[in-house]
This record gives structure tokens, sequence and C-alpha cells, in this order.
């Protein structure tokens, strides 16, 4: 498994600099025209919240997944999203404010829904009931130190010194870029059995992945958003709270089968979400 000071320390503090810098190009204004545009924030929080978490299902059904494998893999999709896909988004030239809007009230909500979720899966796949209580208030503000407080303060820099935030913008992103693949590899590296998780885990796990990213990618462009706005929903139903997912299979159900799946899908998806980077700043803007 990946080193716990990695996942609670050195990932924490990584992601507040690369959203500080992310801020650095944020308005006020960018996130009023979000709030003016119900139809992507409806979108993109039906994607993440309800039907990723049916495809998680019908996968674990279809590849006949091991009870507690099947639970790992919904656990993983009812997750969040994570602060990654912020900084991926932005990278990607999507829409980082909806992006930003959508993990924030994605993340609040989850606090009520994985509970229940959790304990429906193990209840199906397990045969046995399970209490699991999410603490709302430290998740609340873990999810405003890592992200919404390093946002406000780049903002806040960009509106003081707008000139000196253009010239940090740049070398942000490639910041952004060498660390994330730092943090990878130190994940690779700290994981265990690597080769026998994916052959377990990996086919229903990737599976799943590619299906969020195409299914929300999709579901924005038949409801007639903007390039920018199918980005974001892409990556933000594709890009899960990984370090949320771990704590939830270790830390509360002690189980590093249950595991597995998500140390797949984490890895796999800075994978795919570099593929949606690439292939989108090569490709200009448009509708």
């Amino acid at each position: 498994m990946p080193d716990q000071t990695m996942t609670t320390i050195m990932l924490p503090i990584a992601l507040f600099v690369i959203i500080f810098g992310m801020g650095l190009t944020l308005t006020p204004e960018d996130f009023l025209r979000v709030i003016r545009s119900p139809k992507a924030k409806l979108i993109g929080l039906s994607c993440q919240l309800v039907l990723l978490p049916l495809v998680a299902l019908a996968l674990a059904l279809a590849f006949r997944l091991p009870g507690e494998l099947a639970v790992g893999l919904i656990i993983v999709a009812s997750c969040p999203a994570g602060a990654v896909s912020n900084v991926l988004t932005h990278l990607a030239k999507g829409d980082t404010a909806l992006s930003v809007t959508l993990t924030s009230i994605s993340s609040i909500v989850s606090v009520f829904t994985l509970p229940w979720i959790i304990g429906r899966a193990m209840d199906y796949f397990l045969g046995e009931g399970a209490a699991v209580v999410l603490p709302f208030w430290k998740t609340l503000g873990q999810l405003a130190v890592v992200t919404i407080l390093p946002l406000i303060l780049g903002m806040m820099a960009k509106r003081a010194r707008p000139a000196l935030a253009a010239r940090l913008a740049r070398p942000a992103n490639v910041f952004a870029m060498v660390f994330l693949a730092a943090i990878i590899a130190a994940a690779v590296a700290g994981t265990e059995n690597l080769a026998e998780q994916f052959r377990h885990a990996g086919p229903a796990a990737i599976s799943l992945n590619i299906a969020a990213m195409a299914l929300a990618f999709f579901a924005a462009r038949l409801a007639g958003l903007a390039r920018p706005q199918r980005i974001a929903i892409c990556l933000e139903v594709g890009i899960q709270n990984g370090t949320l997912a771990l704590g939830i299979c270790l830390g509360l159900l002690h189980s590093p089968t249950i595991a597995m799946p998500a140390v797949v899908y984490c890895l796999f998806m800075f994978f795919s979400g570099g593929l949606v980077v690439l292939w989108s700043s090569r490709r200009t803007a448009g509708p």
C-alpha cells in the first residue's frame, strides 16, 4: 500500500501549492458564471453521485467480483471527486470554476451518502450489516484546507498583483505536472504486490474509470454544454478522491482486499486523466 506519510502529508501539501497556482488564473466572475449555469452542475452531480455508483454495481456483477472486491469497487465509485480533478481540469483547459464547485458540493453530499451506500453494498455482497460513520466536520475541514483556502489565496494574490500572477501561472502548471508525476511514482513504488492486485481487481477498476469518463463526457455533450464544461465534468467524474477511498478501506474497514480496487483505480486514473490533459491541450478551445 502507498506510504501513509505520502498520502496524509505530502499529497495535501503538494495540492495546496498547486491549487494556489490555479487561483492565480481565476476571478470571482468565473464562479458567478457557474452559478448562472445550473445545467452543468446538475449534469455533473448526477453523473458523479448517481450514475457512477450504478456503473460500479453493474461492473461488479458483470465481472463476478468476489464480495470484498465488489464492495471496494463501489466504495471508489461512491467517493467524491478529489482536488486532483481540479488540477487536471485546469491543465486540460477545462472549466476550472465548475470543477471546483462540483468537488465542493459532491464532497459535502458524500459525507451523508457514503455510509448508506457502503452499508448497502456490504449487506448485498458480504451478507452482513456494517455501520460506517464519516466525520462530517473533519472531512469538510480537510476539503477547505486543501482546496478552498489555497484557491482563495491565489485569487487574492491575482487581484493584488495581477502582473506577478500572470508570470507565475505558467511555472505553476509545470510544477503541477512534475509534482503529480512524483506522487504517482512514489505511490507505485510503495504499493506491495502491485501485479497481483492488478490481476484481481484491475479489469473492473479500469473499466469503471474508462466508462465513467466516457459516459460523463458524452452526457455533457448531449446536453449541449461547451467543451470546457465537458472536459471538467469528464475529469470530475473520472478522477475520484483516492485518499478518501483508501482511508475508508484501510482505516475504517481494515481490509487490504477491499482496498485493491481503490489502489488500481487511483493509479490508472492518473494515466487516463493525463491522456485527457494531453488530448485537450493539443486542441483549440471551442464548443
